[in-house]
């Protein structure tokens, strides 16, 4: 059963048809979309700021989401998808962005829409990832403008996450 605790009076907040690992911990104030998935071992820390997940968003195995006490929330948008161990910490994230496997995102940095955040990238505070492009290393720099065909995959993506995340649940 997940870990879901309340922090100083705020309780996670879990929308409908969402599927929440076994082992993943939500705590605190952390609001969670519809049809969302919180995967294996991921963790949504909502216990010094806020942490907002729209819809279908997947935050997938080994992922950390948090904030920065009275600095930072963390906002995510819809159709997100949020790599294996990532990082995710006091930024936000918009609708269908990709943050890669063992990418880290900090503080007040901005992913706009349709963009992708490359596996391994840090992307620094404050930075903000212009919509329709991709961004990687060490510091994340803008690489290239996505074609239309990775755009629609990145809706795709996160489509297939609700897929995988059926498997799981017990209807």
């Amino acid at each position: 059963m997940p870990l879901i605790l309340p922090v100083e009076d705020k309780n996670p907040q879990i929308g409908d048809n969402c599927f929440i690992a076994e082992n993943a911990t939500i705590v605190g104030d952390v609001v969670i979309g519809k049809n969302c998935s919180i995967w294996f071992t991921a963790v949504v820390r909502g216990d010094v700021n806020s942490i907002h997940i729209g819809d279908r968003t997947n935050i997938q195995d080994g992922a950390v989401i948090h904030c920065t006490y009275k600095k930072a929330a963390t906002g995510i948008g819809n159709d997100v998808s949020i790599g294996h161990r990532a990082i995710v910490h006091g930024c936000s994230i918009k609708d269908r962005a990709l943050v890669g496997m063992g990418a880290i995102v900090m503080d007040d940095v901005v992913v706009e829409e349709d963009c992708i955040i490359a596996a391994g990238a840090v992307v620094l505070e404050k930075t903000i990832c212009e919509a329709g492009h991709i961004y990687a290393g060490i510091p994340a720099k803008k690489i290239k403008k996505l074609s239309e065909a990775q755009i629609a995959n990145l809706k795709k993506t996160a489509a297939n996450y609700i897929m995988y995340s059926k498997w799981f649940r017990e209807e």
